[in-house]
């Protein structure tokens, strides 16, 4: 009975463990920051760099039972494995009392609990040569290094675990290729979260001479991504953004080619790795929130990396589930687990086998195939000459290695696909690229979905044929006078409608923006009539407030939800093409600093807009009322600072991070919305315009937006980018500083507005000056700094200046205020000035840069 009660112990105790999501094992002691031929790593003890930052030791990721010999941050809360040695043949938990990493004969080498080598370094060593003296210690920039001699004079180091990366590439690191030794620092990804074995996804240096010494992305022998070659400054295959965080460098010559990037503030804590999802990432740790923080992806989208979902697995990142990648009708993932942990490499398998051997089946029907609409097509094709698409299935079909086909007279003709497809992508609907292809499955397939499908519909129809019954009569009998006279209305109204409908001049335009409503917009379409209703036929009570495009009211549905309704007027500026634009974009963004459309309605001139309801309205209502010091103070420093963060956030998603590249071209503080928890909110994004793919930047001949946020490139030639939405969230940021309007701040002395009274406090040093007197007792003098010099750095007159939102982001969780950039003078420092007035009309103002030209600028809403 004892030894059941023991049993039992040991087992739920290992259960608890391998349920854990990062644990490594229990140590009792420290030996230094040296392996030598007296101290070693076991179960028992780490060795830890001079500096505190890294730690070495055995560990196990997630609930793996294994363990590995691994490298991790020591000082962060998370911890984050940044090298593996062993990462083929890891320790067994039956193992570990036993295992053992340590000298032996001069290398490096793990024993496990026989004592039997299970990874080394493999130096060779001549007879004669004395390694009594090798050590191994661990630095605080995470490299171990192997050396014989003084560890200071790189003649004496024997390896480097920094020449050996795993799936991680560290500031001061190399990657590249050794021409001399032919030793390459190549990252492969970990199999998944829980296990560090190498996945299928290789970032490595392009050594083709051709091709020119760029970086190349593999999934196993297929290269899906390429940076292009090294121009000096960036790689032709990837946009060039200055950034102040980093300084790369390029090493090309006899010995060795490669790429190192190290930052300037080297109290920025950083890695970049090849992820087991086929992304590299550059991650960045944020002291303030005390967690890593992507800023860098390529491929962008998880459905650009070739076979992110395995073979007859579907990438979709339209997809509302919690997973871009499915499997295809017919098919199961082979690995319920890796499916699970995000790992989607290993594909998909079939249900049922396929019959094959067609036009001789006894037992069973022929294959069939189904069709799968608007999708990217597989790799790996091979094209066929034939008459018809019904001799292109036939042709597939006698072919027992045939998986699919697709077929199109006029463009692709006949293709089939043999073994296995990969790379298979589901389009948007008003994405014109896209192919059908048919998929074969097994004639069961079909006939078993049918007859599950009868069944569950019989089971359903007995149940509620009866229970149909009962509640129509009782509904009839009970409510036949109302919902007669109901619908006697409804008849009149629907007429009156009709009548109007055919008499506005946008007929057209609004019957076809409700046509898109059953494809591309996806949001649910309001009646004016629900619409009266929840807002009290738009009553003055519940009127919100009022701007350039018109007025907005709260309203209530039935069911008590609150929303937040826009109701466009006729001299907003904004047509029919604008409302759409609106509409159909921002109901493709989720992200939790933007704020979310709930639908919307036109009928005969009205556009209405239907928003999630913010209880606090805009932000500009906070920081413009000095006249009511108590809403001042509900917007303490602390939570002007978490708002300009959430800000950039939205952006940062916005321009990178969403399924489309979008730059707003109307950022201002009245378009900042609140919740009830005065978390920020980006709206109105009837100006914001979409560019393709890698693509920055465009221009317009219609310049629009509103005066004092528009950058000078965008209000003088036309032309926006992600930079001149940077220009206006550095206007945004300097007026939540101060809780001073750009367009209505003026310094008589100096002639200046904002940015130019902003400009001249920082040259003088008299920074704090500018923040708000309403801040004094709450404000971080460091913060409030740091906030001042990004907001002038993203006012810069050149847009190749002002930092991107990546850097942004970093630069504000920075904690060393002293390592960011130094700003140039802003632009539009200086408005000229007439009878001492000044308007905030964009149409009656002179913007006048340091060219002293001056435009006119339709006002944005």
């Amino acid at each position: 009975m004892s030894s059941l009660f023991v049993y039992l112990f040991v087992l739920s105790c290992f259960s608890l463990k391998t349920h854990l999501p990062f644990v490594t094992s229990q140590k009792n002691s420290i030996i230094g920051d040296t392996i030598d031929a007296n101290k070693w790593i076991s179960i028992a003890s780490t060795i830890v760099s001079s500096g505190g930052n890294f730690e070495m030791g055995f560990f196990t990721p997630g609930n793996n039972s294994n363990y590995y010999i691994g490298i991790w941050y020591k000082k962060l809360s998370i911890q984050t494995v940044i090298w593996v040695a062993n990462r083929v043949t890891p320790v067994s938990i039956y193992e570990m009392d036993f295992a053992q990493f340590k000298i032996q004969n001069g290398n490096l080498v793990l024993l496990n609990g026989t004592r039997h080598i299970i990874w080394s370094t493999s130096l060779n060593f001549s007879t004669d040569s004395n390694t009594s003296q090798v050590v191994a210690t661990l630095f605080d920039d995470g490299n171990l290094i192997l050396s014989n001699g003084d560890i200071n004079n790189s003649r004496n180091h024997l390896w480097t675990s920094f020449d050996h990366p795993s799936h991680t590439f560290m500031p001061g690191s190399k990657f590249g290729f050794n021409k001399r030794t032919k030793l390459k620092q190549a990252l492969i990804s970990w199999k998944n979260s829980n296990d560090p074995s190498p996945g299928p996804f290789t970032h490595e240096v392009n050594m083709d001479k051709y091709s020119g010494q760029g970086v190349n992305m593999w999934n196993d022998s297929v290269i899906y991504w390429n940076s292009g070659p090294w121009t000096g400054n960036n790689f032709t295959g990837v946009p060039y953004e200055p950034n102040p965080m980093f300084n790369y460098t390029y090493v090309n010559n006899d010995n060795e080619v490669y790429y190192q990037y190290n930052f300037f503030n080297p109290a920025l804590i950083s890695r970049f790795i090849m992820d087991f999802d086929g992304q590299t990432k550059q991650f960045l740790w944020m002291d303030s929130t005390n967690e890593w923080k992507v800023f860098y992806a390529d491929p962008k989208q998880v459905c650009d990396v070739f076979g992110y979902c395995g073979a007859f697995g579907i990438c979709n990142e339209l997809s509302s589930a919690a997973s871009v990648c499915d499997c295809l009708p017919g098919f199961k993932p082979k690995s319920d687990e890796d499916w699970n942990l995000k790992s989607f490499s290993g594909g998909c398998m079939r249900k049922i086998g396929l019959k094959c051997g067609n036009s001789s089946v006894v037992d069973g029907e022929k294959d069939k195939f189904l069709m799968q609409k608007n999708m990217r097509l597989p790799a790996n094709n091979e094209s066929m000459i034939v008459q018809n698409e019904v001799e292109c299935e036939n042709t597939c079909l006698k072919n027992c290695d045939c998986v699919a086909y697709a077929y199109n007279s006029g463009n692709i003709g006949c293709l089939i696909w043999s073994g296995e497809i990969l790379n298979l992508q589901q389009l948007s609907q008003d994405n014109t690229n896209g192919s059908t292809i048919y998929v074969r499955l097994a004639a069961s397939e079909f006939s078993s979905n049918k007859d599950e499908h009868q069944k569950q519909t019989s089971k359903k129809l007995k149940i509620a044929i009866p229970i149909g019954v009962i509640a129509a009569l009782l509904f009839l009998s009970c409510f036949s006078y109302i919902y007669y006279r109901k619908r006697r209305n409804r008849k009149i109204k629907e007429s009156t409608t009709k009548s109007v409908m055919q008499n506005t001049e946008g007929e057209a335009e609004l019957i076809d923006i409700q046509d898109d409503d059953k494809g591309n917009i996806e949001v649910p379409f309001f009646s004016f009539e629900s619409i009266l209703m929840a807002t009290d036929d738009f009553s003055e009570q519940n009127k919100l407030g009022q701007g350039g495009f018109g007025p907005v009211y709260k309203g209530i549905f039935s069911g008590g939800r609150e929303i937040a309704v826009k109701r466009l007027s006729s001299h907003s500026g904004q047509g029919i093409n604008e409302f759409k634009n609106e509409v159909m974009l921002i109901a493709r963004l989720q992200h939790r600093n933007l704020v979310r459309l709930l639908g919307y309605c036109i009928q005969s001139n009205e556009k209405i807009l239907l928003y999630e309801y913010m209880a606090n309205k805009s932000l500009d209502t906070f920081i413009f009322a000095p006249q009511d010091r108590k809403l001042c103070m509900k917007l303490d420093w602390r939570k002007r600072f978490e708002i300009i963060e959430g800000i950039a956030r939205g952006l940062l998603y916005l321009h990178y991070d969403s399924r489309l590249r979008i730059i707003h071209r109307d950022l201002k503080t009245s378009n900042i919305l609140l919740d009830e928890e005065l978390n920020p909110k980006i709206s109105d994004f009837g100006l914001a315009r979409v560019v393709e793919g890698k693509i920055t930047q465009a221009n317009t001949n219609k310049v629009v937006g509103t005066y004092g946020y528009m950058a000078p490139e965008y209000a003088i030639d036309g032309l926006f980018s992600i930079k001149s939405d940077v220009f206006s969230f550095g206007i945004v940021i300097l007026e939540i500083i101060s809780g001073r309007r750009n367009t209505g701040f003026f310094h008589q002395e100096e002639a200046s507005n904002l940015l130019g009274h902003a400009w001249r406090l920082w040259k003088e040093d008299k920074a704090m000056d500018l923040v708000d007197q309403s801040l004094q007792e709450s404000c971080n003098k460091e913060e409030a700094i740091k906030c001042l010099n990004v907001g002038l750095l993203c006012v810069q007159e050149d847009p190749k200046d002002r930092p991107n939102t990546t850097n942004i982001i970093m630069m504000l969780g920075s904690e060393n205020i002293i390592s960011l950039p130094r700003p140039n003078q802003p632009a539009f420092m200086t408005r000229k000035c007439a009878n001492n007035t000044s308007s905030s009309s964009a149409a009656k103002s002179d913007i006048v840069s340091n060219n002293e030209l001056t435009v006119t600028i339709e006002t944005g809403r």
